[in-house]
């Protein structure tokens, strides 16, 4: 391993609990438990596995696929601004995925960014922002999903 590498680590735990399991009426509720001790209920989709085998209240590996790629971008945006000078007073996204022919075709990250302070960016400091943040992303450069950026901002 090179000086720069890190080793991300989540562990995925799923237990039977007395189900049949061979007639494929199983429950797919299990647990992501990560490094830090945060526990996380995860299930299929209700999508992909009807409920009651699947749970619509627990977050399934396709939202945190759009959580994970929106966060990384949010992370990196706050970075770039805050380096920038700008004051961020709020960021929130409402990502969304397509998923088509069995893969996550296109991400759509609809961040809106407030700011306050005595400097605001033009659209086109915004727009260079979300490149920037899109580029200097380690998930976006590591998934071939094509993902936009259609931001806003208030000040």
């Amino acid at each position: 391993m090179s000086s720069h590498t890190s080793i991300h680590t989540a562990q995925v735990a799923w237990h039977r609990h007395g189900a049949r399991f061979t007639d494929n009426r199983y429950s797919r509720l299990h647990q992501w438990t990560f490094d830090g001790g945060a526990v996380v209920p995860a299930s299929s989709s209700p999508h992909v596995v009807r409920v009651p085998l699947s749970d619509p209240s627990a977050v399934d590996p396709e939202e945190a696929y759009l959580a994970s790629l929106s966060s990384c971008h949010m992370l990196w945006f706050l970075s770039l601004a805050a380096r920038d000078g700008y004051v961020v007073d709020s960021y929130v996204d409402a990502a969304e995925g397509a998923m088509e022919d069995g893969w996550i075709s296109m991400v759509t990250l609809k961040p809106l960014v407030a700011f306050s302070g005595g400097k605001a960016p033009t659209d086109a400091e915004l727009d260079r922002l979300h490149h920037e943040a899109h580029g200097a992303c380690f998930l976006a450069r590591s998934v071939k999903s094509e993902i936009k950026v259609e931001g806003g901002w208030r000040y």
